[in-house]
């Protein structure tokens, strides 16, 4: 195996470079292939990766930038969604998440005892994928919407993908409450008011954010505008609650990109069309940084023997079945086309599985092997679910 470049010691230049230049390139080739161009991009990072050149490794700085380029995504997504229609839809997106969380959970719990793992280890991989990437999902939707001659926001507003994106909110906190649990008990110290108060927390931010938060803006960067001198001082606003909210929700428990999904939706009502050319273009120079930094991830040689190949393939087989069947249940009274389109589009895990998978690795609770596995298939769904994704929202709605 080549031996990897030490990241640290890259001019920052030859670094962007690398990581940029390779998604771009891998991105045009799929495009150019009738396929979504995030698959390509993720793939640049699988070959620059440990698994085949080994140029670099996920870590340091390629990850901040990764993490960075994924909270301007779901900024950029929220600044297309109204908060009305969010919160109206949010009962039907609870069923959505609970059942694709619930499902996800049993199954992979199901494989796992199956052949043979510790319950706790089975509970703490059952957890990692239950949640959603909604960051790859938000960004194979915008860019399905390219792709069929609409702007990004005509595909975001479709029904199903409201659905998909305010599931995926809910899907963070019930993956919250999973995670609190296996933790409990892998500590030995279930403290059942401890995660009560700490998932009513987490809760109570995405509710108040969602609900208040586009009223609260309306008065407050039009103030902004008129008052500050410095340059772009709506754009130096929003970048600043971007940044808040995300860093709020660390601290209720969930992950940072809800607090800039949410920061993006109080803004879209307020916010002009200047500040939505700033962050796209951000968005666009950040982003190849999330989708490559998911494909570094992967390392097949840590899949060295039969028994580990056949856990992977058990294991994705029931994350892609738990998602469309599970999330696809709760999304029935949309019609049997809508409920497909959301199932497929809940397929990806992504930041969330790798937090959930690390933390258990850190905790001796899944062993090095069984996490590789875990972060294979996190790269699988995200590879497998764009194509489908495609093929869903082309699909003609049937006369009633």
């Amino acid at each position: 195996m080549p031996v990897p470049i030490n990241a640290a010691a890259l001019p920052l230049p030859l670094l962007m470079l690398i990581v940029f230049g390779s998604a771009k390139l891998f991105g045009e080739i799929f495009e150019k292939l009738g396929q979504p161009a995030i698959v390509g991009e993720i793939l640049a990072g699988v070959i620059i990766g440990p698994g085949v050149l080994n140029w670099l490794r996920p870590e340091g700085l390629v990850l901040s930038l990764a993490d960075l380029g994924v909270m301007f995504l779901l900024f950029r997504v929220g600044l297309e969604i109204q908060s009305s229609e969010m919160v109206r839809i949010g009962v039907r997106a609870a069923l959505v998440a609970a059942g694709g969380v619930t499902m996800s959970f049993g199954l992979v719990w199901g494989v796992m005892t199956f052949r043979g793992y510790r319950p706790l280890e089975a509970a703490f991989v059952g957890a990692a994928l239950a949640a959603t990437s909604v960051g790859i999902s938000a960004q194979v939707l915008a860019g399905l919407g390219r792709d069929s001659g609409n702007s990004a926001r005509g595909l975001l507003a479709h029904a199903a993908s409201q659905v998909v994106l305010a599931a995926a909110v809910v899907d963070d906190v019930c993956c919250l409450l999973v995670l609190a649990v296996v933790s409990s008990l892998a500590r030995r110290e279930v403290n059942i008011p401890g995660i009560v108060v700490t998932l009513l927390i987490a809760a109570a931010f995405v509710v108040i954010v969602a609900n208040w938060g586009s009223s609260a803006m309306r008065r407050l960067i039009p103030a902004a505008g008129n008052r500050l001198r410095i340059a772009e001082a709506e754009f130096a606003v929003a970048i600043c609650l971007l940044f808040g909210l995300a860093l709020l929700s660390l601290w209720t428990g969930i992950a940072a990109i809800v607090g800039a999904f949410l920061a993006g939706m109080a803004l879209a009502d307020s916010v002009g069309d200047r500040v939505r050319t700033l962050v796209h273009g951000a968005t666009e120079l950040l982003v190849p940084f999330f989708l490559v930094g998911i494909g570094l991830r992967v390392d097949t040689a840590a899949l060295g023997s039969g028994d580990l190949v056949l856990l992977a393939a058990l294991l994705l087989t029931a994350a892609l079945v738990a998602k469309v069947a599970g999330c696809g249940l709760g999304a029935l009274s949309m019609g049997r086309l809508n409920a497909l389109r959301v199932g497929v589009a809940m397929i990806p895990r992504g930041e969330v599985t790798m937090v959930v998978a690390q933390f258990g690795l850190s905790l001796g609770a899944i062993s090095q092997p069984v996490f590789s596995v875990v972060v294979l298939i996190a790269v699988a769904t995200t590879l497998i679910a764009p194509p489908l994704m495609k093929a869903a929202y082309a699909m003609p709605a049937t006369p009633a």
